[in-house]
């Protein structure tokens, strides 16, 4: 019967299960009495001490559940980067180094694949789009990629200003990297600042002229600067991947006997079970390996996923303390009304109600923390979003969802039932003494 629900209806029905220790309570408690004006009168009369208790459960909801938000938010910024990159086939080694260099741009040593194994990918009937990344210069901390036209028309959809290379002095720049369309620049040799140093002047000369602007992809390769992978070569002084008599030829055919090597090529099938397909042939231990970014992400995603549930109880345990201590706080803070509630009393209201009153007071507080704690969190995503995405390059987006949602009611359900406690001791020891003194 659960699993013929929608994940919507799921999700409600567990949202209402999660709140409703609050509503049993509640009509416990409060049926048959109004105790909104006391309530009120008690939320002013003490007004100040009520804006701290909120603020310290906001502070604790507000975490969690930008914690939680945050962590999700990495991981579907990180499934968008790596959703072009169908199949990477590259030297054998770690897949996990490799899709870090060559979907996430990041500074990487591994080897190279030669021309005529590349040749075979690019040849083989499963493969409708083969492109290398040649990488390892930079600019101004921007990754300096070769690569081919139709690779960057695949990445980015499509270009927004200019044109594409069409020699290897021109490049074509992600919608964030440090330059703008007509400007020349030579690139440093390397990625970090010791191999800059090394080589520093490597490329002094090289005279790359700007020509074309692509799109905003949401991805490492909006600040990278794409050049013809020839470009890269001939930088370096290799052969350019075509044969002397072959003047001026730029992007595929390749001639597997003046190629150089590439990092990894990227292949891209139209039909999933071709690209299954092609993974099997080519992931041989011996001469290549093939991956999919996806599978790879998914395993690292594993060890998100027991760091999330870490994460879960955590919040969820930090918040119980938190509700924990507000309930100590209600027993302290009810001290001091006590003399009102014993005054209630000797005017003949009922125990119960002096219950009621108490707990409506500290379910409210409990209530409007965790929605402060849901508003502050939705807060502190979106500056961590921008700062990661800042850091990282990755467009990242990280609203409230349904887990979070989740997270706050169960706070407030079982909140609401430890605010009980300090109503009912205060209904069990009110009498009229307590209006002497």
């Amino acid at each position: 019967m659960w699993q013929s629900l929608t994940p919507f209806l799921q999700n409600i029905v567990l949202l209402l299960t999660l709140l409703a220790p609050l509503v049993v309570a509640g009509s416990c408690v409060l049926h048959g009495y109004r105790t909104a004006s006391l309530t009120r009168a008690l939320m002013w009369r003490y007004r100040w001490a009520n804006i701290l208790f909120v603020v310290l459960i906001a502070v604790s909801v507000g975490l969690g559940v930008g914690l939680l938000a945050q962590e999700r938010g990495l991981r579907q910024g990180t499934a968008l980067a790596a959703e072009k990159f169908n199949v990477v086939v590259g030297a054998p080694g770690s897949d996990v180094t490799l899709m870090m260099a060559s979907v996430f741009l990041q500074p990487s040593a591994v080897p190279l694949i030669d021309g005529e194994v590349y040749a075979r990918i690019a040849d083989h009937p499963h493969a409708t789009l083969t492109a290398p990344l040649a990488f390892g210069d930079s600019y101004r901390g921007a990754a300096v990629v070769g690569t081919t036209s139709d690779f960057v028309d695949y990445l980015s959809g499509g270009l927004v200003a200019g044109r594409h290379f069409q020699n290897s002095l021109e490049a074509v720049i992600g919608a964030a990297a440090p330059l703008q369309v007509g400007e020349e620049f030579d690139p440093d040799h390397g990625r970090t600042p010791a191999e800059k140093s090394e080589f520093e002047g490597a490329h002094t000369g090289a005279g790359l002229r700007v020509v074309g602007k692509m799109a905003p992809t949401g991805t490492p390769w909006d600040k990278a600067i794409l050049v013809a992978v020839e470009s890269v070569w001939e930088l370096h002084g290799l052969a350019n991947g075509h044969a002397p008599t072959s003047e001026n030829q730029l992007g595929p055919p390749f001639d597997a006997a003046y190629f150089p090597g590439t990092p990894a090529a990227i292949v891209h099938t139209d039909q999933l079970f071709a690209a299954y397909a092609l993974q099997a042939e080519f992931n041989q231990a011996s001469e290549t390996m093939a991956f999919f970014p996806g599978a790879v992400l998914s395993r690292l995603y594993r060890v998100l996923g027991d760091i999330r549930q870490v994460i879960s109880v955590m919040a969820f345990v930090t918040q119980i303390l938190v509700a924990v201590s507000v309930v100590v706080g209600l027993f302290v803070l009810t001290l001091l009304f006590r003399r009102q509630m014993a005054l209630l009393y000797a005017l003949g209201a009922p125990r119960r109600f002096i219950t009621g009153v108490i707990w409506s007071y500290g379910a409210s507080l409990l209530v409007a923390g965790a929605l402060a704690g849901m508003a502050l969190g939705q807060l502190a995503t979106i500056l961590l979003s921008r700062i990661l995405s800042a850091r990282t390059d990755i467009l990242i987006t990280a609203p409230l969802g349904w887990p979070e949602v989740h997270l706050v009611a169960g706070f407030v359900g079982t909140a609401s039932v430890l605010a009980l406690l300090p109503a009912l001791a205060v209904g069990r020891v009110t009498s009229p003494a307590d209006l002497r003194g």
